[in-house]
């Protein structure tokens, strides 16, 4: 198997030895990676005891057009000459061979086995041989039999009647799903954590302005323990994304937990979008599924954030270099935390601002407008009262509001099912007005706003999908005017600080 980003692809290990000068040559459009392995191959060869002959040897990896990168294909070939050379006499066909030779004969493991045994059974293929550190991730997909091979030694016994037992299908694992990170930790502010459950209902992009020491930090990185359950489907796209990254934990090689990045605010552009000679995932596909939290928005470059505009409305990042183009899923939640000011105390109640018009004016603008809209939700996080910090009541925990989230985004399943779409927030335009109807008071109140406040249509849609999450946790068929003013009154933010 070859694999290019997330995309796998079956390869062919040809081998021809004829007579001639003795030679070894790779052939087939392969990486300086793949034409090292042939110093690799002979000494693993070697190391349990077949010679090869002192003759010609060529070995194609067809096609021969689709470049090859890597040293996934180094068993392939390993087990190509094996079997010219009379070593292996077993049947071979309708197996597919992954994994790195090294020079004692182990075999090493290697990134990107999930999506390679999934495209291998696709493609008809009964069983394949991985390294046995991935055979666990292997064996996540059913319907092929996984076997995982520790050296060539092993592999030739297989296939000389010495059978190694199949690894067992994967089996998920109940396990913790957050760690001590609890919304009952969190004192007062339950303005902003009513908004970060709407968020995180219908999967919505939220942006948290307030005042140093408020609670913004705090709050985002507790949104993950409400969040819902990940689907089967969701948790092998999301596998795959960080199987290519070699992030898979060798104890949990299925991701059920969904991803919570925090990248620090220097981040390059490149590794926030991803990619590098052979395109890697950034941190926006490493966070499909999941959530990417942005803390201290307004200190990333403008450049690095101007990048997520297309991904947040495509949903996936295209990479183009000059060995292919490459796409990356990276359907993600975006959260993220600033000040309103340099000093941050711009629009405080008590606390004086220190920052002159021109600065407040400059620290803003480095959000755009375009970015602003991506928003769905604007939360302003007011400083926390001496009533709320010093008080002894219990706040809501997390497990009871992420209860009210499951509920909410199993009536989103229903409504979805069999699209792609898989909560409010990802409403594609054409059924827009289908799932959002609006009773008359509603539909008013929704035309006044938008000809006052002057709203893009971007902004008209993401209101409506905002609506859409609030009457579905009331219980609403129809969007009614309560549910239309909760939306409206999370999108003033750019109103009181981007004059």
């Amino acid at each position: 198997m070859g694999l290019f980003g997330l995309n796998a692809f079956p390869v062919d290990v040809e081998v021809e030895i004829s007579k001639g000068l003795p030679s070894f040559d790779i052939i087939g459009l392969g990486d300086v990676v793949v034409r090292e392995s042939r110093d690799r191959i002979k000494a693993a060869l070697r190391s349990v005891g077949v010679n090869l002959p002192a003759a010609k040897i060529v070995v194609n990896l067809a096609p021969a057009d689709t470049k090859k990168s890597g040293s996934v294909t180094d068993l392939a070939i390993s087990v190509a000459l094996l079997s010219i050379n009379g070593n292996i006499t077993g049947d071979t066909d309708g197996c597919a061979f992954i994994g790195e030779v090294s020079l004692n004969g182990d075999i090493r493991g290697v990134n990107g086995v999930l999506p390679m045994v999934i495209t291998a059974k696709k493609a008809g293929v009964k069983s394949v041989f991985v390294p046995a550190e991935n055979a666990y991730e292997a064996s996540v997909c059913d319907g092929v039999t996984i076997y995982g091979v520790r050296n060539l030694a092993e592999v030739i016994s297989h296939f000389e009647g010495d059978s190694i037992e199949a690894c067992p299908p994967y089996v998920v694992k109940e396990s913790q799903r957050f760690d001590n990170l609890d919304f009952a930790d969190v004192k007062g502010q339950s303005y902003a954590k009513k908004a970060l459950e709407i968020a995180a209902c219908g999967g919505h992009n939220a942006l948290l302005i307030g005042s140093p020491g408020s609670g913004k930090s705090m709050l985002a990185k507790r949104l993950p323990s409400i969040l819902p359950s990940m689907t089967f489907e969701e948790s092998i796209e999301t596998t795959n994304v960080h199987s290519v990254s070699g992030l898979l934990d060798k104890e949990t090689p299925l991701v059920t937990i969904r991803p919570f990045r925090s990248p620090h605010h220097t981040i390059s552009a490149a590794g926030l979008a991803g990619g590098g000679g052979i395109p890697k995932p950034g941190e926006i596909s490493l966070a499909h599924n999941g959530l990417l939290f942005l803390d201290e928005f307004a200190e990333f470059s403008r450049q690095t954030l101007e990048i997520l505009r297309q991904p947040l409305e495509d949903r996936k990042v295209t990479i183009s270099r000059a060995s292919g183009t490459v796409s990356y899923p990276c359907s993600f939640m975006l959260v993220a935390a600033m000040n309103p000011c340099p000093c941050g105390y711009f629009g405080h109640p008590s606390k004086k601002c220190i920052c002159s018009e021109k600065q407040v004016s400059n620290y803003l603008s480095k959000i755009s407008g375009p970015m602003l809209d991506r928003f769905d939700l604007h939360i302003e996080v007011a400083p926390v009262e001496f009533e709320s910090i010093s008080s002894a009541e219990k706040e809501e925990s997390s497990a009871a509001i992420r209860e009210r989230v499951q509920r909410v985004r199993e009536i989103q399943n229903e409504r979805f099912k069999g699209t792609d779409i898989t909560c409010n927030a990802r409403i594609t335009s054409d059924i827009l007005h289908d799932v959002c109807p609006v009773d008359d008071a509603a539909k008013e109140m929704l035309k006044n706003v938008f000809d006052r406040l002057g709203l893009s249509a971007r902004a008209y849609d993401r209101i409506l999908k905002v609506s859409r999450t609030i009457a579905d946790m009331n219980g609403n068929a129809v969007i009614s005017k309560q549910d239309i003013a909760q939306a409206v009154q999370y999108r003033s933010l750019d109103r009181k600080y981007w004059r």
